[in-house]
């Protein structure tokens, strides 16, 4: 509130659950995040409280995600989530989440406030960068903007800020708090996690210092499991799972029945094998959708057909996708179904989310 565009801030991303769909399904924005490390975004764990860590999400590098139908930006897959253990939605105490991307991003990260950074000191400056909400209708959530606060309390895991004169609010969870530091240079200080309703009096906000020991140094650290075998998108139906690394595109393995094989699928499909390349359902054959496999590219769009049903077939020059859809031929799985499958997840709290 009260910001201006951030064309500059290209470390600066948008949270989005995973779309599963080519055509018609909106873009939907859970938070801000900040990169870190080339393939690392550091985020409010609360951004997570809906899908959980195990949901799916991909994140935006660009200056505009909304309004659609054309974001200006990139598209990037979320492999993996890690909350800090002792989060508490209650207090945003340790509000914060780390998240693994499937590649990494050409973008310059935030330099942490690692020893001799400089001090964090009440009525210091801070720049706050988000995509969320600027309760102007001529300046709608979506688009990277940034804004000064004043810090107002400093506490041993976490500090407050008040509007000087701009202020985060709904959606900017997640998103870097910045401070000059000693020698000149913006350090990430903070991350956007709650604040009052109106978005106008109070910005709490989790210390990133206060994070780097035990949570984001050893994430940083961690080896990365070398790739192994992996089942093919249209094989799925047949080859079973017994893990999330046998999976493409960063498809869960999950158990279709208590004793039985694991099934790849993402959240909000039912088990079912990707085939040809599609850019909408008509291309697909009957009983068949444009589902989306990878955020982007020329080969993320492909027919997917639920299990027990034949996969199209099609010409190359049609790119392997001809024929009419099939209406309500596909079942969509609700995600009460796939948390309970999963382990569940808790639900959004404080004064104000996202």
């Amino acid at each position: 509130m009260g910001g201006t565009a951030a064309p500059d801030d290209a470390a600066v991303v948008a949270l989005l659950s995973r779309r599963a769909r080519c055509t018609g399904e909106p873009l939907t924005l859970l938070c801000t995040g900040a990169l870190i490390a080339p393939d690392v975004v550091l985020t409010a764990a609360h951004c997570l409280d809906i899908f959980g860590t195990e949901g799916a999400y991909e994140i935006f590098l660009g200056t505009q995600l909304l309004p659609e139908p054309e974001p200006r930006g990139q598209f990037a897959r979320v492999a993996r989530a890690v909350r800090h253990w002792d989060y508490d939605a209650a207090t945003h105490t340790f509000d914060a989440a780390l998240l693994r991307l499937a590649k990494p991003l050409d973008a310059r990260p935030f330099p942490l406030p690692e020893p001799g950074w400089g001090e964090l000191e009440t009525g210091q400056e801070a720049r706050v960068v988000g995509f969320g909400d600027t309760k102007d209708a001529n300046a709608p959530s979506g688009q990277r903007r940034q804004g000064t606060l004043r810090v107002t309390s400093v506490e041993p895991g976490a500090f407050h800020a008040g509007p000087s004169p701009a202020m985060s609010c709904v959606g900017d969870s997640g998103g870097p708090v910045l401070v000059r530091g000693s020698d000149g240079r913006e350090v990430l200080v903070g991350l956007t996690a709650s604040g009052d309703v109106a978005c106008r009096k109070d910005a709490f906000n989790v210390r990133v210092d206060a994070l780097l020991e035990s949570f984001i140094h050893p994430f940083l650290a961690e080896s990365l499991p070398p790739p192994g075998p992996v089942l093919a998108p249209d094989t799925l139906c047949t080859d079973a799972c017994t893990r999330d690394a046998e999976c493409p595109s960063g498809l869960t393995c999950v158990p279709v029945t208590e004793d039985g094989p694991g099934r790849c699928l993402q959240p909000a499909l039912r088990e079912g094998d990707y085939g040809a390349l599609c850019t909408e359902d008509a291309h697909c054959g009957a009983g068949s959708v444009c589902a989306r496999l990878e955020p982007e590219g020329e080969e993320a769009c492909r027919c997917f057909t639920p299990c027990g049903r034949t996969q199209p077939t099609a010409p190359e020059e049609a790119r392997g996708c001809t024929g009419a859809p099939g209406p309500g031929a596909l079942a969509w799985l609700v995600w009460g179904v796939w948390l309970s499958r999963r382990g569940g997840a808790g639900a959004c709290a404080g004064h104000r989310c996202g």
